[in-house]
Parts: C-alpha cells; structure tokens; sequence
C-alpha cells in the first residue's frame, strides 16, 4: 500500500511548470520590445534627426529670348539634419536643370551641378549671382504668372511650391 504526504516534494510537472510560468514573462516583454524596435528603425525614426524644409520666395523671370530663363528660391532647413535638392520640376517649365554662376577671367557663365546641399539650420537663397533654376525652352509667361513647381530632395522628397513670374532684374 502506498500513502503520499500533503508535505512531500512537488512533482517534476509542477516544477517543470512553474519554471515555464516564470520564463514567459521576460520572453513576452523581450519580444514586444525587439518588435517596437523594429518598427521604430523601419519607419525612419531612429538615427540621424530629420531635415525640416521650407521652400519660400519662389519666383521665375519672364524670358527675354525664348531660349532660356531661370527659376529662384529661398531653401530653410530648421532641421538637425542637412538635406539636398536634387531636381526641379514641372510639366509647364519642360526642361530644367540646377545651375551655378561661374566666372573665370571676369567672364561669368552658367553650369549644370548635380545637386543642391542644404546644410542644416541654414538658409539657401538662389540668386542669378549663385544658384538657379535654368529653365531651357521656357512657356510664354507674363508678370504675375504662377508656375507649379517640385522641388525634390533626397531626405525630405517633393515639395511643392508656386514660382510667380518677375521681371528679369540682375
């Protein structure tokens, strides 16, 4: 005849249980914490600080030749983080390309560049004297035309902005 104590020793299940009951916890809390990272590191949210653009000022001259003209904004960058324009675009402007003025001997000339840095916590300001927009075989525009124009940048993406025609003033 056998005969068990209420005193003796837990069974190997029971220990074998109570060991799993006390592991699931961290495991869960690991799992959910690894996934949340994840998702953070995905999203783009972790890392470098984020550029923050704001494009102002967006003007084009009216063409004095039906050739070419040029197309100018202000670029404000209140982030932490430096960011790029890359192109501009625009189905009414056709053809266009960023430019800075050159001079060599005291001759002044434009010349395509490839892209545009915007430093963080600066401002860039395109001038006929620096940086443009070269519009090649522009539309006919009068003053106070409004042109719609992307901007496209490397961190920050498309951003849309209205370029008014101006007089061409050098």
């Amino acid at each position: 005849m056998t005969t068990t104590t209420e005193g003796s020793a837990p069974s190997w299940r029971s220990r074998t249980i109570g060991a799993l009951r006390t592991a699931v916890l961290p495991v869960v809390a690991c799992t959910a914490t690894l996934s949340l990272l994840t998702v953070y590191t995905a999203t783009g949210a972790a890392g470098d600080p984020p550029a923050r653009i704001n494009v102002s000022n967006g003007r084009i001259f009216v063409p004095l030749n039906s050739a070419s003209t040029a197309a100018f904004f202000d670029i404000a960058n209140t982030g932490a983080a430096a960011d790029e324009l890359e192109s501009v675009s625009s189905p009414s402007l056709r053809v266009t390309m960023l430019g800075r003025n050159v001079s060599k001997n005291g001759i002044g000339r434009m010349e395509p560049i490839d892209s545009l840095p915007v430093p963080a916590r600066s401002e860039v300001r395109m001038t006929p004297f620096t940086v443009d927009v070269m519009v090649l075989d522009p539309p006919q525009l009068s003053v106070g035309n409004k042109i719609s124009v992307d901007l496209w940048f490397r961190k920050s993406g498309r951003i849309t902005v209205e370029a008014v025609a101006v007089p061409a003033q050098w």
